[in-house]
């Protein structure tokens, strides 16, 4: 009987595989680009790339959008938590889902932004951003990896919503 549970989770398990590794991709490569921040810029450093788009270093102890940064030091474990929990779910998710090609790789992006933002607010109690786009006075919060990571897996598991639900009619 444990043979055949074992038989039955090894393709799930092998499914999930690829997505697990891209979310690794995306952590790695969104806790270089800090390393790489980190080393070149202090706190409030700007760097001009176009008339569009700065490299800044920029701290935030908030969620998107600074969403509760003003707060006094809570937000830093209950968005880990957040994180934590969110990371969790995706893994079970991949697990049940991992033939599902957007669907999964949505959730792997997510998983590798999730994750790569709670590294930051384990290790340094905040966030890095440092992608700023803004248009004449306009600025756009800036932004890091793991941000795009996760705004790309949202617009993908709708985009699969969609296709889902066209599928069905």
């Amino acid at each position: 009987m444990a043979r055949a549970a074992t038989a039955a989770a090894a393709p799930a398990s092998g499914r999930m595989l690829p997505w697990l590794g891209l979310a690794l991709l995306i952590v790695i490569a969104d806790q270089l680009t800090k390393v790489l921040i980190l080393g070149a810029y202090q706190l409030g450093d700007s760097t001009t790339i176009t008339s569009f788009f700065n490299i800044v270093r920029a701290h935030n102890t908030g969620a998107a959008f600074s969403f509760l940064a003003g707060a006094s030091g809570w937000q830093r474990w209950f968005f880990t938590a957040i994180g934590v929990a969110a990371t969790v779910f995706i893994v079970w998710l991949l697990r049940s889902h991992g033939g599902q090609k957007l669907f999964a790789f949505s959730l792997a992006c997510i998983l590798g932004g999730a994750v790569g933002n709670v590294v930051d607010r384990l290790l340094h109690g905040y966030v890095v951003d440092f992608l700023q786009f803004h248009y004449g006075g306009w600025y756009f919060p800036a932004f890091n990896v793991a941000d795009s990571a996760i705004t790309a897996g949202a617009v993908g598991l709708i985009l699969d919503e969609l296709l889902r639900m066209r599928r069905g009619r």
